[in-house]
């Protein structure tokens, strides 16, 4: 019965879904309260409902119940609890239960949280929100139900697929679907704004928030899958432009811009028809992430499924919401021009700039990640395009965009002077220049991107050093005024340093990371990087649900022992796929990385792959310092006013 109450759960979750896109949006446009009222008490019931469907699907993973055909295809008995439970998003059917669940949520949450904005325009934004729910649970119902039967019920399921039973698929899908879903809540108040055919710097304001958290997900949800990545698939790397990395992150990038866009929308009233773009756009992508992912129109190791008729319903969706959303941008074209004026130089300029380098760069990865695609589809060959492309096309792009942030945040709104600031900004430029040419300096080798990509950093972490001591003017810095500051400020500094320690990460770890596979018999060594890595053995293993090797791995640097690692090559029993388990010995400074290839001759002797990577862990510092200081910018209580 437990299968059967799950769907009833999602078949309600439609139907509620159903009535909170047309009561509050019809109530809004014909002034109804009464109507108007029920839209947060719909969102919350639509939560309620897939909440429980969710749970049912969770319990049916928990019990083993493999006349579920969902839960036959990805679980076993000799699973690990927290993978089953894992395993309910591990797959196409449950993975889309969880979008529609993180949509509940976000939906929720803003009938929750946003009681200081107008009952109308809620109205709106829950009536949009409830849309994409309608849209999305059909997609499930139709197409991809969890809840399908099988009969007669198989005595032991087929097993999780191998490379997700990991503590990454336990974290990385929720964030990154928050992430994903989020973008859905600024889409929705700017069609509402539209609807409302006022779009003024309040909307703006009760966006910004939503979006700067919606951010924050994102953020942290790509870093995981690039932390999970590295440890997890063995060959050391943390990016590799794959279609559907880059479908997570062309949305980041669009939302970045929208962040910064909105500051300019809300403060001073112009870019407006600029930053309804990109509220369509960034929920746009997303929306084409799922597309490329359950499509079948790509190969990748993060793709779910490969039917073409799902990948059909999600593209007439995509088409209808974003047709839609720019056919209703038309039509208030008149009342989304901005009539505000700025000089060419100005902190609007800046932001400006920003945001067309970021969408440049975003198209110039939506060419690279389609163009193979539509070759494919026009029957003109096959062709790939890997890292090299995305590398030349988007580095250069990111180095003025880097080099803007110190700029940008001395600007003065609406109009300045150059002379104001050239001695101030010629200082900085020096020090920053000296700074990183000693930081490269103190690198095994001197090179040129080395000594750009740290005084590049360093240019970040002066000025937005300055910055804040600037806002206290003449005056020392004081606890009073530091509790007095707006945590939108904090949150902004925060996130540029941010940007500045993912800087020094990804520059120094692609240009110095080293790397050698090797073939030991026990006894043996080879020298990488200054250490020493000593194979002692290896011996048989046998876990909960697969059997392997383990390798005994001891480096040592000067003599003195540094780390005792033990990769494994595992064989899990069900599916009999082959995985490798690196072991890593971590540092804030290097990583150690050995992974296991194959067994070679009759001495016990193991193929290995061996990794120096250093500054690697500040990659995802970084991200995380910047979803820090998202979060303290999404938390200013400015964004909670009325009006």
């Amino acid at each position: 019965m437990i299968p059967e109450f799950g769907q009833f759960a999602l078949i309600m979750a439609l139907i509620v879904a159903v009535l909170q896109t047309t009561l509050p949006l019809v109530g809004a446009a014909k002034n109804i309260p009464a109507w108007i009222s029920v839209a947060r008490p719909l969102a919350q019931a639509q939560f309620l409902a897939l909440s429980v469907s969710f749970g049912c699907l969770v319990y049916i993973f928990i019990q083993n119940d493999f006349s579920v055909l969902y839960a036959a295809n990805n679980s076993n008995t000799r699973l690990p609890l927290e993978f089953r439970i894992s395993a309910v998003w591990g797959a196409h059917e449950g993975s889309l239960l969880l979008w529609a669940l993180s949509l509940g949520v976000w939906t929720s949450a803003v009938a929750i949280f946003s009681k200081k904005v107008p009952d109308v325009m809620i109205a709106r934004v829950l009536s949009v929100m409830g849309f994409i729910s309608i849209g999305f649970i059909l997609f499930i119902l139709v197409t991809s139900n969890p809840f399908e039967r099988i009969f007669p019920a198989p005595l032991e399921g087929r097993d999780l697929n191998p490379l997700l039973q990991d503590f990454g698929l336990i974290i990385h899908p929720p964030m990154l679907y928050m992430g994903y879903v989020g973008l859905s809540v600024a889409f929705a108040f700017a069609i509402a704004a539209m609807l409302a055919g006022k779009l003024d710097a309040a909307w703006a304001r009760w966006s910004r928030p939503w979006t700067s958290i919606a951010w924050v997900f994102l953020t942290l949800g790509i870093s995981l899958g690039s932390w999970w990545a590295y440890y997890e698939l063995g060959w050391g790397g943390w990016w590799f432009w794959d279609p559907v990395e880059n479908a997570s992150f062309m949305p980041w990038l669009v939302a970045t811009a929208l962040i910064h866009s909105l500051a300019v929308t809300e403060k001073r009233g112009s870019l407006k028809a600029w930053t309804v773009l990109l509220a369509i756009f960034a929920f746009s992508l997303s929306l084409l992430g799922a597309f490329l992912v359950r499509s079948g129109v790509l190969t990748s190791v993060h793709s779910f499924a490969s039917d073409p008729g799902r990948g059909l319903f999600i593209l007439i969706f995509l088409v209808l919401v974003v047709g839609g959303s720019l056919a209703l941008y038309a039509w208030r074209a008149s009342a989304i021009k901005s009539n505000t004026r700025f000089s060419w130089f100005s902190k609007e300029t800046a932001l400006l700039l920003n945001n067309i380098l970021l969408v440049v760069a975003t198209a110039t990865i939506l060419l690279g990640t389609l163009y193979p695609l539509v070759i494919d589809a026009l029957n003109l060959g096959k062709i790939s395009v890997g890292p090299p492309y995305f590398n030349s096309v988007f580095i250069p792009i990111m180095v003025p965009l880097v080099a803007l942030m110190g700029i940008g945040v001395f600007v003065r709104w609406k109009q300045d002077s150059i002379h104001r600031l050239k001695k101030h900004l010629l200082a900085y430029l020096a020090i920053s220049l000296v700074l990183g040419t000693l930081s490269t300096m103190a690198m095994p080798t001197f090179t040129l991107g080395a000594m750009i990509g740290t005084t590049l950093a360093w240019w970040v972490v002066l000025n937005m050093g300055s910055s804040f001591k600037q806002r206290f003017k003449t005056k020392a810095i004081s606890w009073d005024g530091l509790k007095k500051t707006p945590r939108a400020i904090y949150g902004m500094h925060i996130a540029h340093i941010g940007i500045a320690v993912f800087t020094v990460g990804v520059t120094l770890t692609s240009i110095y990371s080293t790397e050698k596979d090797v073939l030991l018999i026990p006894g043996e060594s080879y020298s990488l990087a200054g250490y020493d890595f000593k194979f002692i053995d290896s011996k048989r293993i046998i876990g909960p649900n697969y059997e392997g090797e383990r390798a005994h791995v001891i480096v040592s640097k000067d003599g003195v022992v540094i780390a005792d690692m033990e990769p494994e090559k595992r064989i899990y029993t069900v599916q009999r796929s082959p995985m490798t388990e690196a072991a890593i010995d971590a540092g804030l400074f290097r990583d150690l990385f050995v992974a296991m290839g194959e067994p070679r001759g009759d001495k016990g002797g193991w193929a290995l792959r061996l990794y120096h990577k250093p500054f690697i862990r500040w990659i995802w510092l970084g991200t995380l310092i910047m979803g820090f200081g998202g979060l303290l910018a999404a938390t200013d209580k400015r964004y909670r006013k009325a009006k």
